[in-house]
């Protein structure tokens, strides 16, 4: 295990990935932020050694170096879901090999449907805590204690001072920032009207089908970590509208200059 980890890494140094301060993974068409990098050098994730493929076909699956706001930058354009068939240590990966190339913190983003209909589509929820339908977790295998420790608090799962950062920022930018609950789930069905009102009983402001592992692997390696989601739908269970994947992306572009502004802002500041 730890061996891959090290493989993958020695691959990545070779190809002149530095020494990046901050891991950042781009959600389902959340891929703007790009145009702002210096990129030094990228690689397709099916040459790193040990690395998943990206299936997705709106997941451009590459992993970028480069720097961002004066910040050397390791960026996931695309990540892993457990739909496309993967195991939750392969969805994870991604975060054990950027926290071995050397990041102090890391930002995530994902597009999301509102179950809190106080949220509308374009606006943006920071996440303040999580709930995990995904049926299992990243630190449920023999060997987890030679990566960290076995019983991971998760009182606080989302870093407070980071969070604080983005809400000042959106502050700055008159910025519509909600903070919520963002419930995972495995996918990639969406969801019924009966599992909206589930989720909205439970407590969830938003749900999606990602984040939640690589966060719960971030506490694990104590990666301070935050998290934007984008909210691209409604999940009114009364009201139910059909979902169509390409009305999703083109609100996930509406929505990301305000993202990318955020984002930017955060990295001067932590």
């Amino acid at each position: 295990m730890t061996d891959r980890i090290d493989e993958s890494v020695e691959y990545l140094k070779a190809r002149g990935f530095g020494e990046p301060e901050v891991g950042i993974i781009l959600g389902t068409g959340l891929g703007q932020l790009l145009d702002d990098i210096e990129i030094e050098v990228e690689t397709s994730y099916n040459h790193i050694p040990y690395f998943p493929t990206a299936t997705v076909e709106f997941h451009k699956g590459k992993l970028i170096y480069g720097k961002l706001q004066g910040k050397n930058v390791v960026v996931m354009q695309g990540r892993f879901h457990l739909y496309e068939g993967y195991s939750l240590f392969d969805v994870t990966y991604p975060v054990r090999v950027m926290k071995r190339l050397g990041i102090k913190h890391m930002l995530v983003s994902n597009a999301s449907g509102a179950i809190n209909l106080d949220f509308k589509k374009g606006e943006l929820m920071l996440i303040d805590d999580h709930i995990n339908l995904q049926g299992g977790s990243p630190l449920a295998f023999n060997g987890v204690e030679r990566l960290g420790e076995r019983f991971v608090d998760m009182s606080e799962p989302y870093d407070p001072e980071m969070n604080r950062l983005f809400e000042e920022s959106a502050k700055e930018y008159n910025i519509t920032l909600h903070k919520g609950v963002y419930a995972s789930v495995l996918g990639p069905q969406l969801e019924t009207r009966a599992e909206y009102r589930y989720l909205k009983i439970i407590g969830a402001d938003a749900v999606g089908m990602s984040t939640v592992p690589e966060v719960i692997v971030a506490n694990h390696l104590e990666i301070p970590v935050s998290a934007i989601s984008v909210i691209t739908d409604q999940g009114d269970p009364d009201n139910l509208e059909k979902v169509d994947i390409k009305d999703i992306l083109a609100m996930a572009a509406k929505a990301e200059p305000d993202m990318v502004k955020l984002f930017k802002r955060v990295l001067e500041k932590v």
